[in-house]
């Protein structure tokens, strides 16, 4: 299952049933798991641990050394889950000694054509990547979040589970988990992420819950603090809540409102 023109060192570790295509370059220390396709023209180094069933489409790039100027050659990583989906042109660069060793991407995600995942990043599951997304280092990106095309997201932010970015954001902030935010010059939310959520399953109570809490967040012109005792007084308890208050609590960048 590995095409003659491809380059493969000694020292990578390759399933039987995985495929390696036409004129792609594997380095040492990369390990690809049992029925990954690695199409036509793709570089890997390692240290490098690809699971199963992934596929990756002609020109990615994976497992390079990052584009930070702090990086000194050290020995770190990148971890890529199960069946994801790395389209053409793809980039993604191991970790750094500052930001833990190592880029990982869990499963199920779809990444399109010329999406940067930088050093240091962390992917969930299930996620949507859509053209051209752009990240800096050591940025999160929790489950079931979508980002719009040519959407760049700064260094250190996190985008909240079950998130939607819309086309051409520029995020500086952390984006909360379910909303729906979208961008002219900057970014800001306007709700919750009602049709995602409706897909996935959500109660109706829940979806209902979360709007009024948006409400509070970006509509009532309160601080974030006076809004955030609103929503405890008012808005029924839940699980949603519960993390969309956890996690503006937890962002060191403030979040976009």
């Amino acid at each position: 299952m590995i095409h003659h023109s491809a380059i493969v060192d000694p020292g990578a570790r390759i399933a039987d049933s995985a495929e390696i295509g036409p004129y792609c370059a594997i380095g040492a220390d990369v390990e690809i798991g049992a029925r990954t396709r690695v199409m036509a023209h793709v570089f890997m180094e390692g240290p490098l641990q690809i699971g199963e069933e992934n596929i990756f489409f002609p020109y990615s790039t994976v497992g390079v050394a990052p584009q930070d100027l702090k990086y000194r050659g050290e020995r770190s990583a990148t971890r890529i889950g199960h069946r994801n989906r790395i389209r053409e042109f793809v980039t993604i660069h191991r970790g750094t000694e500052g930001g833990g060793m190592l880029t990982s991407i869990g499963d199920d995600n779809l990444l399109m054509a010329y999406v940067h995942i930088a050093h240091d990043v962390k992917i969930g599951n299930h996620t949507v990547l859509a053209n051209a997304v752009t990240f800096g280092g050591h940025v999160t990106v929790e489950d079931w979040a979508v980002i719009g095309a040519s959407s760049g997201v700064h260094q250190f932010c996190r985008v909240g589970r079950h998130a939607i970015v819309g086309g051409y954001s520029v995020i500086t902030q952390d984006v909360l988990p379910f909303s729906n935010t979208v961008t002219a010059r900057e970014a800001k939310v306007f709700g919750e992420n009602s049709i995602g959520l409706k897909r996935r399953g959500f109660s109706a109570e829940s979806i209902e819950a979360l709007h009024k809490a948006f409400r509070l967040l970006t509509h009532s012109g309160l601080n974030t603090a006076q809004a955030l005792v609103r929503i405890a007084a008012e808005v029924p308890p839940c699980a949603e809540i519960d993390e969309l208050i956890a996690f503006i609590r937890a962002a060191g960048r403030g979040f976009v409102k």
